[in-house]
């Protein structure tokens, strides 16, 4: 598998190396074995069905060391029960180097679009056509590739960082001293280019925020119930299809299909990418060549 990053994650993924190597493997660098050439596989170890993502990134990672990969699966493949995603070939001082950074990228990357996808699969079960989208609530680092494992999995990534849309939230109303008032003022500041976000906590405000043209609209910690009032009473209005609905605060795979229910256009979702568990793979060395280099 070919893979071409972007110096910016080589770089990053690098520091994750650096991070973990330190001065060098002292366990692996005294061992009499250290430069045996082998080749060894990682395994999903799980009876789950795995949604694979970090694949490419493994592979970047065994590159920096000087290892050679082929991936036995595709990112955003289901796996499951030991199947091998990744044969990795080279000396066993530099694939053991890699080993734990790969893995801890595959494991969280995996773990992100694989619930992700349990999230889509368990709303579309419910009739909803609504996105699951991720928040910026990502350990810092991190964003690029939690972002990724989201898209993976079929959920919708929303922004990377501050630059890309305006975002309103209730800081922003406060000094602006009302909804109308920030979105005015932003919309006249930014211009048309730039799609604008407004969160809201009430149908009052739900319903300035589209008058004043917000591109989308956030219900911010309503209740189920108050969601699917909320959406009904604009949609009576004729204001539903003015801006797109958003709905986040508070929502788990417990509570999703009530959400889901009240019909939004997209459902976001923090833990996606601060508190989902992370996937299970092993690497084992599974062959060695016994004439040393």
């Amino acid at each position: 598998m070919r893979i071409h990053t972007s110096l910016k994650t080589r770089r990053a993924l690098t520091s994750f190396l650096l991070e973990d190597i330190g001065t060098g493997d002292i366990t692996t660098n005294n061992l009499n074995a250290r430069d045996t050439n082998v080749r060894a596989e990682i395994v999903v170890k799980s009876d789950d069905e795995t949604v694979v993502a970090g694949l490419e990134e493994a592979i970047v990672i065994f590159d920096i060391c000087g290892c050679t990969s082929r991936n036995l699966v595709d990112d955003g493949s289901f796996v499951r029960n030991y199947q091998g995603v990744l044969e990795i070939e080279g000396r066993a001082k530099d694939i053991l180097k890699a080993e734990r950074t790969a893995l801890n990228m595959l494991m969280r990357m995996s773990g992100i679009a694989t619930e992700t996808r349990t999230l889509i699969e368990a709303i579309r079960s419910a009739g909803s056509v609504a996105e699951i989208t991720s928040t910026r609530k990502t350990c810092p680092g991190l964003r690029t590739f939690d972002k990724k494992a989201v898209k993976i999995g079929g959920g919708l990534p929303h922004r990377q960082r501050l630059d890309e849309m305006v975002l309103i939230k209730s800081n922003h109303i406060y000094l602006a001293g009302s909804v109308e008032r920030c979105i005015r003022e932003l919309k006249e500041k930014c211009g048309s280019n730039i799609k604008i976000e407004c969160e809201v906590t009430n149908l009052k405000d739900l319903i300035t925020a589209i008058n004043e043209g917000s591109d989308i609209v956030m219900l911010d910690n309503f209740e189920p119930v108050a969601a699917k009032n909320a959406i009904k009473t604009i949609s009576n209005l004729g204001l539903r299809k003015r801006s797109i609905i958003e709905i986040s605060g508070g929502i788990r795979f417990s509570n999703i299909k009530d959400y889901a229910d009240a019909g939004p256009d997209r459902i976001s979702v923090g833990y996606l990418t601060h508190s989902t568990n992370a996937a299970n793979y092993s690497l084992k060395i599974v062959d060695r060549n016994e004439q040393q280099p």
